[in-house]
């Protein structure tokens, strides 16, 4: 019975990483095909450089022309009576490139994380080292939990309805990095709180015993020794932020957006501004546009630099986690 459960264990963790490699390869095969070229500069620089265009399709001599929206428009000027004869068929967002949805991403990852991450360890600071163990301090922590689960959906409406409406932030940054910070709040709280815990109690008594106050206990002899598991929970909340489409859809995305975010008269309207990001437009371009030949490679492109952004980002968080661990050990 044993090897059998043993063994049932074992297929299904197989069976599940078999899933995710299968997926991650094919993304890997067909999108990689769309960015790496075999020709100088052996990348396609323009995909990931320009922006999302229209794709022009017509013939011309018996062979198939296609032009993006902006080749088109100055095409169109001086070949204007030759193209009254000629059907042209159009394409939405499947020319161009996706660089103002990469901007966009990394602007919404960086400032949820950031203040997921300050609102977290204070809070996390708090419910460790200040707190006294009681049924209000112990609903507190089950309520945190119980948010962990709450669907990403829920979240989008609540940012909304609150920062959206009632606080009149628009469909902006600001909206849509305090929507994706309190989604993945309790992550970070509970990882934080569980990596202070860890910190062994005779780190706080020898510092409190050579005279230092306790907070400066909790700055130089506790938080330090615990920031290589804030710096996990970092890594799982960069996971699920980076790829929320429900969220943003709601409080800070647009479908097409023709200025860059800090392309702004004001520095502050950089704040109260919508941005383009890889989640919602590999969610329009795969479900909310006629699919055609054309919008295959823009697909598996955009979810290939998807993965390659949420990667970095999170290997830069386990490199800075790496190195904290070798520096600060017990």
């Amino acid at each position: 019975m044993e090897r059998v459960v043993l063994w049932a264990l074992r297929l299904s963790t197989y069976f599940v990483l078999l899933c995710a490699a299968t997926i991650f390869i094919d993304i890997g095969w067909k999108g990689g095909a769309v960015i790496f070229k075999s020709s100088v500069p052996f990348i396609n620089v323009p995909f990931l450089t320009d922006a999302p265009e229209t794709l022009n399709v017509f013939e011309r001599e018996g062979k198939k022309i296609t032009m993006g929206d902006r080749a088109f428009r100055e095409y169109k000027a001086t070949h204007e009576a030759e193209l009254k004869s000629v059907r042209v068929e159009s394409y939405v967002y499947s020319a161009g490139g996706i660089f103002p949805n990469i901007v966009g991403t990394v602007l919404l990852v960086a400032g949820a994380i950031f203040i997921a991450l300050v609102l977290g360890v204070l809070s996390s600071i708090y419910l460790s080292e200040y707190a006294t163990d009681g049924p209000f301090i112990r609903f507190l922590r089950l309520s945190i939990v119980n948010l962990a689960g709450v669907p990403s959906i829920v979240f989008g409406l609540f940012g909304f309805g609150m920062f959206v409406i009632a606080l009149n932030f628009g469909v902006s940054l600001l909206a849509g990095w305090l929507t994706m910070a309190f989604m993945v709040l309790p992550i970070i709280i509970t990882a934080s709180e569980e990596a202070l815990k860890a910190v062994p109690k005779g780190y706080r008594e020898g510092s409190l015993a050579l005279g230092a106050t306790k907070f400066q206990t909790i700055m130089t002899n506790v938080v330090p020794y615990a920031l290589p598991g804030i710096l996990t929970s970092s890594v799982l909340a960069i996971a699920r932020v980076a790829g929320e489409t429900a969220p943003i859809m709601f409080t800070a995305a647009y479908v097409m957006r023709d200025e860059l975010p800090w392309q702004v008269q004001k520095f502050t309207d950089f704040f109260f501004q919508g941005v383009m990001a890889l989640p919602y437009h590999i969610y329009v371009v795969a479900s909310k546009i006629p699919q055609n030949e054309y919008t295959r490679d823009v697909q598996y492109g955009t979810a290939f630099v998807f993965l390659f952004t949420v990667a970095a980002i999170a290997a830069t968080a386990v490199i800075l986690r790496t190195r904290l661990r070798k520096k600060y050990k017990w």
